[in-house]
């Protein structure tokens, strides 16, 4: 039988053996840490410490703000300096606490589960929401959230994202070869949830080391399977890996759960283990510094809060000065201006590259030539969205289904027109859902 996988999608060059075979390497942050309050999706936390409090490793220093909304908590001891505006990644100026750390990591008492089978679902979901626990993998979505879906007896599939499709990304590889445990058993916690459903570990086959240990650890696991992906860009879609794992389809007007599966990213199951066996609130994560730039390309496990300048230094700093700067992946992450920018929640990784190869391409004329339309994991025509874009034609754009498009960046990848494709097409989204915003 041949690898699960989904029609369209690309090979780009994965530069994953930067940085994939090197240990994870634990940094203690210097100075100052930076607490974005809008680090997931819905409402922003809000501050339940003030200037001058000091504060503890473990401590909540923000509450939700409302069912959907997560707590964020310090990662280190340490004192409020201040509570302000601070620019993130995507630009944008967000009001954020800032915790000078005594360098001390004093803790706040962590209350360990030595048996979570004896929790109910109600008290495993409150300590997944009391530990502030968010998409980890990049969408920053509620984790309690998601896990509380209007029929629970409905879900069939608990599937784990460990494909890590995107170029240079190796920490969710790193971590299933150090600490694979851990997404077991936080597979079997979410399982202990729905007792219908069935885990699935969805693994491209460019990490066969991976897919052999755990098949092994799992062998005697009856309702969880590793599931063998093809390696191919972007396999760790949601809607990809759903259909690729269960040949079931879904579209933007609709859930995981409509088609009866619950999506978790490495990282974010990881943490769903942390908080109910270890009682840890979500403090660290494993982040990726790589590219020809860095010193050291690895892996390490980061204190959240950290800034990008802060983590480059303690790597060792640039070995050449970097001409990009990326936050994440090279396919959906965010180019950069400044390493004086927090690490959050949703923070996989910072790429530094000496040369910007992007800048160097020159656009040209679109030759018809229909290879936007096979890159396309949505099956769309990614020419004609960005036409539709071009003449601010929306009711076109919707009725080409532009909504549907994932933003993965898989047409401008495969387009020899260099035409920025993706970019045009998610400017045309952003519009017309602002628009449909204002109607309500």
């Amino acid at each position: 039988m041949g690898l699960k996988t989904f029609k369209g999608g690309v090979h780009p060059y994965d530069g994953k053996e930067l940085s994939k075979e090197k240990p994870i390497k634990e940094l203690k942050p210097q100075g100052e840490l930076v607490y974005p309050l809008s680090q997931h999706i819905g409402a922003p936390a809000t501050p339940v410490v003030s200037v001058g409090d000091t504060v503890l490793r473990g401590q909540k220093i923000a509450d939700a703000g409302g069912f959907v909304s997560a707590p964020i908590f310090s990662a280190v001891s340490g004192t409020v300096k201040a509570i302000e505006p601070r620019r993130v990644a995507v630009g944008d100026m967000v009001n954020s606490i800032i915790i000078e750390s005594d360098g001390k990591f004093l803790e706040t008492g962590f209350e360990a589960c030595n048996d979570y089978t004896s929790l109910s679902s109600d008290e495993i979901i409150k300590k997944i929401q009391d530990a502030g626990i968010v998409g980890m993998g990049g969408a920053g979505f509620p984790t309690h959230v998601k896990l509380t879906p209007n029929n629970p007896e409905k879900i069939e599939y608990i599937i784990a994202n460990c494909a890590e499709c995107e170029p240079y990304l190796t920490s969710d590889y790193r971590s299933m070869i150090e600490e694979p445990e851990k997404l077991i058993e936080g597979m079997k916690i979410i399982l202990q949830l729905f007792p219908n459903a069935k885990g699935l570990l969805g693994i491209e086959d460019n990490k066969s080391d991976v897919i052999e240990s755990l098949t092994r650890l799992t062998k005697h696991e009856k309702r969880i399977e590793v599931v063998p992906l093809m390696t191919k860009y972007p396999q760790g879609g949601e809607r990809q890996l759903i259909y690729a794992c269960t040949g079931r389809s879904i579209n933007s007007k609709m859930l995981p759960a409509d088609a009866g599966c619950i999506v978790d990213n490495v990282a974010t199951i990881n943490a769903i283990y942390t908080a109910i066996v270890e009682g840890k609130p979500v403090m660290d994560r494993i982040f990726t510094l790589t590219g020809d730039a860095v010193m050291e390309p690895r892996n390490y496990r980061i204190c959240i809060g950290m800034t990008c300048k802060d983590i480059v230094e303690q790597a060792g700093g640039f070995v050449r000065e970097p001409k990009k700067l990326i936050s994440g992946g090279p396919m959906m992450g965010f180019a950069i201006f400044s390493l004086d920018i927090p690490t959050t929640k949703t923070s996989g990784a910072l790429l530094c590259f000496s040369q910007d190869e992007v800048s160097k391409f020159e656009t040209t004329a679109c030759i018809n030539c229909g290879r936007c339309v096979e890159a396309c994991p949505e099956k769309l025509v990614p020419s004609r969205l960005s036409k539709f874009t071009e003449y601010g034609d929306k009711e076109s754009f919707e009725a080409w289904y532009g909504l549907e498009c994932i933003e993965c960046g898989s047409c401008s990848f495969a387009c020899p027109a260099r035409k920025p494709l993706a970019q045009s097409i998610k400017t045309m989204k952003k519009q017309i859902l602002a628009d449909k915003r204002k109607k309500k």
